[in-house]
């Protein structure tokens, strides 16, 4: 573009207020959605979106469930999730989310208010230091002090926030930069001030390198994140067909749920603390073992230095740093999944390679070993429902419906992954790296905004659920049906557990002794409250919250003193799990340094 050009064109934009700015680029960038609260620092933008019809604001009840809500949006279609919210407290009420987005790799965009530029450090009123407060909780954050400079960075933010290994970007936007004007540009004319291009085609000689070593395997194995699912419903296909190429068994990330079909015999399900004693015994013996968008996270690991001691690693990953940070990779490979994997499949059938037949064999013989253990079983009661039981019921009553889940954190969020099967990605959005308790209601606020006529069910715990219990009134406000499924313990489940396990049965502050009434709760928001407390009674009830056609808050009173199983006790290698059947000194799981922090 030559000198006069760049003359013309400018002469030729709109000009327009900084927030007329910010309103016409998420119109530009296919916003449709956006959740948010509005304050004084951040008005000028709120009356922007006044005539914009283009775009929908979910007005919610507390700015963190401003951003869980956008993160189920995101989770749930692909696309960014977009928050705008006030400074000062506005800003760091959605800290929580933000990090919990950076975390799980969640793409989103979060709009703050800031006060004008000339108060910025005298302490104004609602005055916070954002950036400061959010640049190790963002993939990118930005204070924009020119309005000329709006127009670059909110394109910039999707960008950044969408490729690559996704994350949130925060935008810190003062007030008189909104009420100032300049000259719009759209996503195609801007010139980006960071050349910040991901790669994500990986490198031919490596991909050579690893499907040799596959081919080559005994005993492989495919531990699958995340970053399947970030790549899109493509990656989960080729992970199909990568699977029955190689004929290796698949495990799966807390994260990466549904990108593997639940009901395909190579499926070991979910590994870690609280993973299937198959698939934690087969990467704990496995001789290749390739991770395809996982992190080696230390709830996956256990002990590092007796994690798959014997096995050589590939590691696939978008994100460079991740690779041989935790978990030394013999095999490194940057790439997008889906790339990644296609160009495997590729070379794979290029190069004729199969596996030893009769070593795959005995490896499978091994695994059905490990399999008939059964280790999610659990004794079974006519007088009271297990949790694990209304679990099984909620998915077996649900299975032939478009249904979504979103979970809380604690024993139930466990039980849900393992025993809510997923066929297919983003049906499955949960905290994982962060572990936010009151995740999962506003998630579900977000996920049926997306899928107006799918079913959402959040499994919650009667302590989660109460963290963001005030997004209940969003829902009704908004007509969104989303279905509360509380797992009613009346203890911190996953507190009490590791107290009885691994502090001497002290239960310090774990019991819940004032619950509130759930179904008088649901009345008060506008919503139908149920309540089940045999076994007889929860196949009718869990079909009337189904049927109901607006938002349900279901009490499900379950066994006050369940525990989750299996368990891999903390610095403790995968082959050494605790099952539900085991009565050995579980005093014996403690370091012999006395350590009990897990």
């Amino acid at each position: 573009m030559t000198a006069q050009t760049q003359t013309l064109t400018a002469a030729s934009a709109e000009t327009l207020t900084g927030a007329e700015i910010v309103v016409r680029a998420l119109v530009d960038q296919g916003v449709e959605v956006l959740f948010g609260y509005p304050g004084g620092a951040v008005l000028p933008i709120y009356d922007a979106l006044f005539n914009e019809p283009r775009l929908q604001h979910v007005l919610v009840r507390h700015e963190q469930g401003a951003t869980h809500a956008a993160e189920g949006y995101a989770r749930s279609t692909g696309k960014p999730g977009v928050v705008l919210v006030t400074s000062g407290p506005g800003a760091t009420n959605a800290v929580t989310g933000i990090v919990d987005a950076l975390m799980d790799s969640i793409p989103l965009v979060v709009i703050t208010g800031q006060v004008a530029t000339h108060l910025i450090g005298t302490d104004a009123f609602q005055e916070c230091d954002t950036i400061g407060i959010t640049r190790s909780i963002t993939k990118h954050n930005y204070l924009v002090k020119d309005p000329a400079d709006l127009p670059r960075v909110m394109h910039e933010a999707f960008h950044i926030a969408t490729s690559g290994r996704p994350g949130p970007v925060v935008i810190d936007i003062p007030k008189d930069v909104q009420f100032g004007k300049a000259a719009y540009q759209g996503p195609g004319e801007v010139k980006h001030a960071h050349n910040y291009r991901p790669r994500t085609q990986g490198d031919p000689t490596r991909i050579a390198e690893a499907v040799q070593l596959i081919a080559g395997a005994r005993r492989p194995i495919l531990y699958t994140g995340g970053g399947v699912i970030n790549a899109g419903p493509r990656a989960a296909a080729l992970l199909r067909e990568f699977a029955a190429l190689t004929g290796a068994p698949v495990t799966s990330t807390l994260m990466g749920l549904g990108a593997f079909p639940a009901s395909d015999d190579k499926w070991l399900g979910m590994l870690g603390m609280h993973g299937s004693f198959e698939a934690n015994n087969a990467m704990h013996d496995c001789d290749v073992m390739v991770a395809i968008g996982a992190r080696f996270d230390d709830r996956v690991t256990g002990k590092l230095d007796a994690f798959s001691p014997g096995s050589r690693k590939i590691h696939i990953d978008i994100d460079p740093s991740s690779i041989s940070k935790n978990v030394r990779a013999d095999i490194g490979i940057v790439g997008d999944a889906a790339s990644v994997l296609e160009d495997m499949i590729a070379a794979w059938k290029a190069r004729g390679l199969s596996n030893d037949a009769g070593a795959l064999a005995e490896w499978w013989r091994q695994i059905e070993a490990w399999r008939a253990r059964k280790s999610f079983r659990y004794a079974p009661s006519a007088d009271s429902i297990k949790p694990q039981y209304a679990i099984e019921r909620l998915y077996a009553l649900t299975r032939d419906k478009d249904v979504y889940i979103t979970t809380e954190v604690g024993q139930h969020q466990m039980w849900a992954a393992q025993f809510f099967h997923f066929e297919e990605p983003n049906r499955w959005m949960t905290s994982g790296g962060l572990g936010t308790m009151g995740y999962g209601l506003p998630a579900a606020v977000g996920v049926q905004l997306a899928h107006p006529d799918s079913l959402v069910i959040d499994i919650g715990g009667d302590a989660s659920v109460q963290m963001t219990m005030q997004e209940m009134s969003t829902a009704i406000q908004y007509g969104l049906p989303i279905k509360i499924f509380i797992l009613n313990n009346e203890w911190m489940g996953m507190v009490r557990q590791w107290q009885q396990l691994l502090h001497g049965e002290r239960y310090s502050h774990s019991y819940s002794a004032s619950l509130p009434d759930f179904v008088k709760m649901a009345e008060a928001f506008g919503c139908l409250g149920l309540r089940a407390r045999t076994p007889a009674e929860l196949d009718d009830a869990i079909r009337q919250m189904i049927d109901y056609p607006g938002p349900v808050i279901f009490d499900c009173c379950v066994t006050k003193e369940e525990n989750c199983f299996p368990m891999i006790p903390s610095g403790k290698a995968h082959n050494d799990m605790i099952l539900a059947e085991e009565t050995r000194d579980l005093g014996s799981i403690i370091d012999d340094a006395g350590k009990r922090l897990v």
